[in-house]
């Protein structure tokens, strides 16, 4: 088949899929705002308030131009309905990037039709069965900002593999400076994206050496250089810009009496204005490279500066105005979130760790100056109550420490002033292994490829009725679980019961051996993005047992390259198929290959749909209407978690219902 015609079917089919996807989640979007964060979302995006840190504005602006062409009545169903469009390109971008990796295992200038029906049979499948996969379907029909964040880090992704096809062509950096300005943009939605970045040095690397060996001491160079560039983002860039801003702001205000924000505004303006000098005069000077460098921190800044509006909105006072960031120091509070306390990452406390109240200092606006204030105080934990790597670290709650004890048996080191021992490293691994790695990750993974016992929430492992991973498979799910013939109807018939039979979970092996055998390079780029989107994000959250809801949502890029690898699988079996025939019938074999493969997400879209369909689903506004109706005129209602709480704001804030009724959350009034 000829190039043009084949990039025409590739579109054809990427275009198909993308149809596919976005009647799916457009049919089954919730109607009205869901529990957790969605209805604050809704309403803050709808007017444009301040939502809870570190913000979104990137969202919010998104979200708001969907929503601005309906009443009130429909702009939540409006911002789901974007979700479901973002989702299905997500999707799209998806086959794509499939195909792109498909190619670099059947490697020919021109492709035969059997060859190009595999090829497009293994994006549709890859891309399908994460369509239909439990926890993105759920994201994709909710007006969350997970479904935009998986939109950036697929459209990031696929810009990867376009700059990688592109590299020898003039003008082929404009991808890597669209792709430093989508992460700048990403910022403003969630940090996940830039968990992508050692997979694009790595592929940076790649291709600037494709016919060159790297050793192990190269490659462990390149994945340094690409931990760094993560380093500096997140823990220098993101924090230190606004910190910079506040600085000048300071001096702005306290030092030449203007008002608030002055300094700040000042600030970006003489930045950027540095960043275009520095562009003009590297060009002038004929550095590529230091051009490009440039052009790349521009348009990262260009991106994160959308945090200004926060700042905007937050100083004409809107009804919803979480931390009053209206300021720059407040804001660099707000995108800290300092109100939530810190995680500690290699080193650091125990649950029972002694400490000392220590009280620092910071800068707040008072009287329109800014003044400098001790700050609430914090634990300044003993050195004899730290471990290395620690992952039983929290003992806010008495559960948590009760948890953890079942993994310590009571041992451990004794510490002056503390009731329990600290842990034992092979206690805390346990712990890791045994919670946060096979209960908060892969029994999600499990979920999403193997088949699901129920939609009970099962905060904590052991309980063998709720919220397991269930194939369908008799003899195993019995091994595991016991025999569960004869359970109720509220467990036997909970429509949350999907059954995938390992069939995705087997592709996806499949895939990933085929591509490892003949393109070690691509496989280590997938599974890096795999590891980074996956159990990365374990490491970093650092999770305490007894989470308020499941937490698949975070590692939905890592089920994303999951997907990516069973639709290799179509592509491996073809070739199997192939040299079994001896070429004999491959147009057949192809079709009959992907149609058979096909049937796998058919099957998670059949299973899937009962459970994911919230077309009808009112439940949340209907209690929020029931709360603000319980109380007489100009009434109080107290509240306290994310469900009691949102769904009033939405129903007070879009739908106007009793708008006479004040909301006092005793969480916010913790942290004042």
């Amino acid at each position: 088949m000829e190039k043009k015609k084949f990039n025409m079917w590739n579109r054809i089919v990427a275009w198909a899929v993308f149809a596919v996807s976005a009647a799916v989640y457009l049919s089954t979007i919730e109607p009205t705002a869901s529990f957790w964060d969605c209805g604050e979302f809704i309403a803050s995006s709808y007017k444009l308030e301040v939502g809870h840190p570190p913000g979104n504005p990137v969202f919010q602006l998104f979200a708001r131009f969907f929503s601005m062409w309906v009443d009130p009545a429909h702009a939540a169903v409006a911002v789901n309905a974007m979700n479901a469009i973002l989702s299905a390109l997500t999707v799209f971008f998806l086959y794509l990037t499939t195909v792109f990796f498909v190619r670099r295992l059947i490697k020919k200038e021109k492709y035969s039709v059997p060859e190009c029906m595999a090829i497009f049979g293994s994006g549709a499948v890859g891309a399908l069965v994460y369509c239909f996969s439990d926890t993105f379907w759920f994201s994709a029909v909710e007006g969350e900002v997970y479904a935009m964040s998986s939109l950036f880090t697929a459209l990031v992704f696929w810009c990867m593999c376009k700059w990688y096809e592109e590299a020898d062509e003039p003008h082929a950096n404009r991808w890597i400076i669209f792709i430093t300005f989508l992460m700048g943009l990403s910022i403003g939605v969630h940090l996940l994206n830039l968990l992508t970045i050692p997979a694009f040095v790595f592929m940076y690397y790649y291709r600037k050496n494709e016919d060159k060996t790297l050793s192990f001491k190269k490659l462990l160079g390149i994945f340094m250089i690409g931990v760094v560039i993560e380093f500096v983002l997140v823990y220098l860039f993101i924090p230190y810009l606004p910190k910079l801003a506040a600085f000048f702001d300071r001096i702005f205000v306290n030092g030449f009496g203007l008002p608030y924000n002055t300094g700040a505004a000042f600030f970006m303006v003489a930045l950027l204005a540095l960043c275009f000098w520095g562009l003009f005069r590297t060009l002038k000077k004929g550095s590529v490279l230091a051009n490009t460098v440039l052009l790349g921190v521009t348009s990262l800044v260009i991106g994160f500066s959308l945090f200004s509006i926060v700042i905007i909105r937050s100083s004409v006072k809107t009804p919803t105005n979480e931390y009053q960031p209206d300021n720059a120091y407040t804001l660099v509070r707000y995108l800290s979130r300092e109100q939530y306390g810190s995680t500690p990452l290699l080193y650091g406390q125990y649950y029972d760790a002694p400490y000392d109240l220590k009280v620092k200092k910071y800068w707040a606006p008072l009287n329109g100056k800014y003044v400098h204030v001790d700050a609430p105080a914090e634990a300044d934990y003993l050195p004899e109550g730290k471990m290395f790597f620690p992952r039983m670290w929290s003992g806010q709650d008495q559960r948590y420490i009760d948890f953890y004890e079942s993994y310590t048996k009571g041992k451990g080191t004794r510490v002056r002033g503390a009731q329990h021992r600290k842990p034992s490293f092979g206690a805390n691994m346990l712990y890791f292994f045994d919670y946060q790695l096979n209960w908060m990750y892969w029994r999600y993974f499990m979920w999403n490829f193997a088949g699901r016992q129920n939609d009970i929430h099962s905060p904590t492992p052991g309980d063998i009725f709720y919220g397991n991973w269930e194939s369908g498979i008799a003899f195993l799910d019995n091994f595991r679980l016991g025999d569960q013939s004869d359970a109720p109807a509220s467990l036997s018939e909970n429509k949350g019961k999907n059954h995938y039979y390992l069939l995705p979970l087997l592709l996806g092996i499949i895939g990933l051996l085929f591509q490892f055998n003949r393109d070690k390079r691509g496989s280590w780029i997938v599974f890096l993005m795999f590891f980074m989107t996956g159990i990365a994000i374990v490491l970093y959250l650092n999770q305490p047992p007894y989470q308020v809801r499941e937490r698949d949502y975070a590692y939905a890029g890592s089920f994303y390259m999951f997907s990516l690898w069973t639709g290799l699988a179509v592509a491996a079996i073809y070739s199997k198929a192939v040299e079994l025939l001896k070429g004999r019938n491959s147009m057949a074999t192809a079709v009959a290959v992907t149609v058979l493969c096909l049937f796998v997400p058919a099957l998670m879209g059949a299973e899937n749909w009962d459970d994911h369909d919230r077309s009808h689903r009112y439940t949340s506004t209907e209690m929020a209407r029931n709360y603000l109706n319980s109380v007489g005129e100009n009434g109080i209602l107290i509240t306290h978690g994310d469900n009691d709480t949102f769904p009033l704001w939405y129903a007070q804030e879009i739908e106007g219902v009793r708008t006479d009724v004040r909301i006092v959350n005793t969480r916010s009034e913790e942290r004042r």
